[in-house]
Formats: structure tokens, sequence, C-alpha cells
């Protein structure tokens, strides 16, 4: 057989993952900000999402696509995950790091869940560090194990801070999310050994902002910015910043 080829010594590549509902849309702005940096980003559509011709999947589906993905680079990653995406660049990193510890550089949980080996997403939202947060309201149950959202409570739970014409794209290309997704429970707790950052957005009106320091506290690294569930949008320089921060 071939010998695999080394990975790449040069600047990880940063991996985006998006939460649920989005896809690999959501980030364009902040890819833009770090091209113009000179910091090298993919984005990818989890199944059934964005531009992705797969059938939906669920929370070990999602992380497993992430390791397909990672695996083709064969080279140093920074995982971002946004919301939801964090329970995934969770689950990813325990099973790439099964097979090689120096694949993933740094953990970077933006607004994210930040489970605990056995944790589900459902179990982090119900804990006692938080409170109600709007986008409950949003959520509309479909067939098939589904959910959407209202486009009416959907924009001030996830865009407060954005702008209209943002806001206005970003609607235009919500989609529905598996259930399952926020059930199921990762398999380990890679931010124990991984370099770690948390971001928390202390005006979150999605995740609460304290779920957010909770699971904060989970991570080497704590910064807070003074926006919404989205600052890839809403502060897009600043969130620029962090991950440039990680990379150095």
């Amino acid at each position: 057989m071939p010998e695999t080829p080394e990975k790449s010594e040069s600047q990880p590549l940063i991996v985006l993952i998006h939460g649920a509902w989005h896809g690999a849309w959501c980030w364009a702005a902040l890819q833009a900000e770090l091209d113009n940096r000179g910091i090298a980003s993919i984005a990818i559509d989890l199944p059934g999402h964005g531009a992705s011709t797969l059938p939906f999947s669920d929370l070990h589906g999602d992380a497993q696509h992430v390791v397909d993905v990672v695996n083709s680079l064969n080279r140093r990653v920074v995982l971002v995950g946004h919301s939801y995406g964090g329970a995934v660049i969770t689950e990813a990193a325990h099973r790439l790091l099964a097979h090689d510890s120096t694949t993933v550089a740094h953990l970077v949980y933006l607004a994210a869940f930040c489970p605990d080996t056995g944790e589900s997403v459902m179990d982090l939202a119900r804990h006692e560090s938080g409170g109600p947060v709007d986008l409950g309201a949003a959520m509309i149950p479909l067939d098939g194990g589904l959910s959407t959202l209202d486009p009416a409570k959907a924009a001030p739970a996830l865009y407060g801070d954005c702008s209209a014409a943002a806001v206005s794209a970003a609607l235009e290309r919500l989609c529905p999310q598996p259930l399952a997704t926020m059930l199921q429970a990762v398999g380990g707790a890679p931010w124990r050994t991984i370099p770690s950052t948390y971001v928390v957005c202390t005006r979150d009106r999605s995740v609460h902002p304290g779920h957010q320091e909770h699971m904060g506290a989970r991570c080497a690294n704590i910064v807070r910015l003074d926006t919404d569930h989205s600052p890839f949008l809403s502060k897009t320089k600043e969130t620029a910043d962090v991950i440039a921060s990680v990379t150095s």
C-alpha cells in the first residue's frame, strides 16, 4: 500500500461548522474577513443543509461527515462550531482523536453547545445555569422528526444585532432540522485534551448566556462578545480576531 503523505505543518485550516437550521452559507462574511487576513478556511454543509444533496442525518452522522471531510484534507485543522455545531465538533474531534492526536489543533465554540461525555444538546439546554430563550417559541414541529422556524420569531432570536439586509437573506436560507440531533449524546469530551476557546455572546436569545458561561468554563479560554447569537454576522471582525488568535 502507498504511504499516507505527511500532514502539512503550515498554519492549520479553519473548518467552520454551522448550527441547526443553517448551512455553510452563514459563514460567508466571516470567511471574507479571514481571507483578508490570509487565514484559509472552509465551511461544511452538514447533510441535508445548505447545498448538500445528502439526506438529513443525526448528530453522529453529522459528526462522521465532518470526520470524513477532515480526513480528506490531510492537514491540521481548527474546528469552529456555532450553536448546535458545537456538539458536532465535539463528537467529530472525539472520533478524530481516537486515530490521530495531532489532527485537531484547537476547538472554538461560538455560542455553541459544548457537551461532556454522555451529554446531549437537550441536556445542556435544560441545565439550571440558564433560563428561557426566544428560540423555543420560533420552533415549529414537522412530520418526519423534523422542525422548522417561524421567520418572524426566528429573526430576533437569532439575528437581533444584524443588519436588516443580512437578516432577510439569512431567513430565506433556513432549512428544516432533525430533532434527533438535539437528543443524542456525544461519546467523548475532546476539549479536555485539545486546546479550546469558548465565545460567549452576552445578549444571546437562542442559547442562554448562563448556559454559555457554564459550558465555557469547560474550555481553556473564554472570550465574551456583547452581541446576539450570530456573531459571524453581527461582530464579524471580532469573531475573526478570536480565530486569528488561535492560529498564531
